[in-house]
């Protein structure tokens, strides 16, 4: 699984995160239904995970606790060959919270659902990698001190340079 993990995130995926942390976990898995769907490689069961953990969170909101066990089981044997960073995201730590509101949840019960503890539900956390293809030798690069370089040929910019506008 973390053969495909230095990859980068495709903005469908960004966006399913940043709903995610928005705490509108409906549509956070919309968004990386969409991702993984068009995602053919084996990486697509990490979007899938984190999808479904949107799930469950979305099942707990709104009390349906039989849909949040069977959904967090799900989400677990989907994430758990992942080591703890992959394409950015910290999939340790969401496995962690994961458990943590499971925990609470089988605490409640059914019949308690209701009064979860929303503050459990933890932003996902992630770095937005940015990969550089050199253009004369075709190597990727690499970013340092504002300085993105290929360590084949030597050709490199400017970060600034990034900063580019079109009218």
């Amino acid at each position: 699984m973390s053969d495909d993990c230095d990859g980068v995130l495709p903005p469908k995926v960004l966006e399913g995160l940043k709903l995610f942390n928005e705490k509108q976990f409906f549509e956070s898995h919309e968004e990386l239904e969409d991702a993984w769907s068009d995602e053919k490689g084996a990486i697509r069961s990490l979007y899938q995970g984190v999808l479904q953990a949107a799930v469950v969170y979305f099942h707990i909101s709104r009390g349906n606790y039989e849909g949040s066990i069977r959904m967090y089981g799900r989400c677990m044997k989907l994430l758990q060959d992942y080591p703890d960073v992959c394409r950015g995201i910290n999939v340790g730590k969401l496995k962690r919270d994961l458990n943590v509101v499971n925990e609470e949840v089988k605490r409640l019960g059914a019949e308690r659902i209701s009064e979860f503890d929303k503050t459990l539900f933890r932003n996902l956390e992630w770095n937005e990698k940015r990969l550089w293809r050199c253009d004369r030798c075709g190597t990727q690069m690499y970013e340092k001190n504002c300085k993105v370089i290929c360590p084949n040929c030597g050709n490199n910019f400017d970060c600034s340079d990034l900063n580019l506008y079109f009218d």
